[in-house]
């Protein structure tokens, strides 16, 4: 008996096999994380307030940063090669819009903590601020 291996199907190709494994847990990845992050907004959150509200609330715990501070840093400190690459990866990864990532960002620059964890990052993008701010 002979098996016909042509058409759509698997590839044989190794390196495909690899890219599409990686993308499919990246995927799983990013709902598992975008439904952990829900149920635990529902639990974090008092009556009458926001996420955004209950997530501003994590960003005290103990002497570090939150989970969420510490990725939106990796985020900045990463290069992009434009700026729809880096928004969609705010997107996925972080489950936030781009407008919030910029806030939580611009607040991380006056957060010592956010200093202590990143000096680097947060130097670099305090000065951008402070030129554009001059600019004005």
């Amino acid at each position: 008996m002979t098996v016909d291996t042509s058409g759509p199907g698997p590839s044989d190709d190794p390196a495909e096999r690899v890219e599409d494994r990686a993308e499919g847990q990246a995927e799983d990845r990013a709902e598992g994380r975008g439904e952990d992050r829900a149920r635990g907004q529902a639990e974090d959150q008092t009556p009458g307030q926001t996420p955004d509200q209950a997530e501003d609330r994590e960003s005290g715990t103990g002497a570090g940063l939150s989970e969420r501070d510490r990725d939106v840093l990796a985020v900045e400190r990463r290069g992009w090669p434009g700026p729809g690459a880096k928004e969609r990866a705010i997107r996925e990864r972080l489950g936030i819009s781009p407008t919030r990532y910029y806030q939580l960002l611009n607040a991380l620059l006056d957060d010592p903590r956010a200093l202590e964890h990143d000096p680097v990052t947060v130097n670099r993008l305090r000065r951008i601020r402070d030129e554009r701010r001059e600019r004005r």
